[in-house]
């Protein structure tokens, strides 16, 4: 699960531009040895390979026994890092909180262009990664929350809860989504990240939403810190034109 981490934006740009920088590199030479053959010049594309995953019905020891025959194996290792490149991407979009999972596929790759691994264990290690993916993509079903309010979770949980708090934040995560969405007066209008006092009526919610519903554990500069991160994440979606744009 990943731990939570406070909502930088040179971060979530960083992670989203090594994603695109990991995907640039995906590619195999097509029909091509290394040998010269005139006016012939490789072809480079992504290798799919007419494979399509469902990350959530994925057998992962399938994955790791069909390699041992693969008569291919760098292909195979293309198609599945290209797959959890992509799928990474998705994830991110949905909740910023993920950008780990970016560092630790990083450190993957690292470790076997380094000589660190062999190709087995570098593909292993792949498996692995998309299997703690595969469970971090289906934890908002057990934490009882929709993606949305996990987003807002994962931003407000502080490291140690008791169970108590813990549903605690949950219910402040659900009550700031309903307010931002569903009650009136409405908060989330038409371009308000433009306008210096529409952004105030914005901030002033979260504040008032976050006060009536955070753990009182929960002291001042904690509180502060927990505003400033919802906000931010607010104010990047609508600036983008992504989910909960107005």
């Amino acid at each position: 699960m990943c731990s939570p981490i406070p909502l930088e934006q040179q971060d979530i740009d960083a992670a989203c531009l090594k994603i695109a920088e990991l995907l640039d590199e995906s590619v195999v030479v097509d029909n091509y040895d290394g040998r010269p053959t005139g006016e012939q010049t490789p072809e480079y594309q992504i290798v799919q390979k007419g494979k399509t995953w469902d990350l959530s019905k994925i057998d992962f020891e399938k994955l790791k026994e069909d390699f041992q025959h693969a008569s291919y194996k760098n292909i195979e290792i293309t198609d599945l890092r290209v797959f959890i490149e992509r799928k990474l991407e998705q994830m991110i979009q949905q909740n910023v909180t993920r950008i780990d999972f970016v560092q630790r596929l990083q450190e993957i790759i690292d470790a076997y262009n380094a000589g660190g691994a062999s190709t087995e264990d570098y593909y292993n290690d792949l498996v692995n990664h998309a299997k703690e993916m595969q469970a971090e993509d289906e934890r908002h079903v057990r934490e009882g929350l929709t993606e949305d309010e996990l987003e807002l979770f994962d931003l407000l949980k502080k490291e140690k809860m008791t169970r108590a708090e813990t549903q605690t934040v949950k219910l402040a995560a659900r009550s700031l989504l309903h307010r931002l969405l569903e009650e009136h007066p409405k908060v989330l209008v038409q371009d308000w990240f433009k306008d210096n006092q529409r952004r105030k009526i914005v901030r002033s919610a979260v504040e008032k939403v976050l006060d009536d519903n955070l753990p009182d554990s929960y002291d001042r500069v904690l509180f502060k810190k927990k505003c400033d991160n919802v906000y931010e994440l607010i104010f990047d979606h609508a600036s983008r034109e992504r989910k909960w744009a107005a």
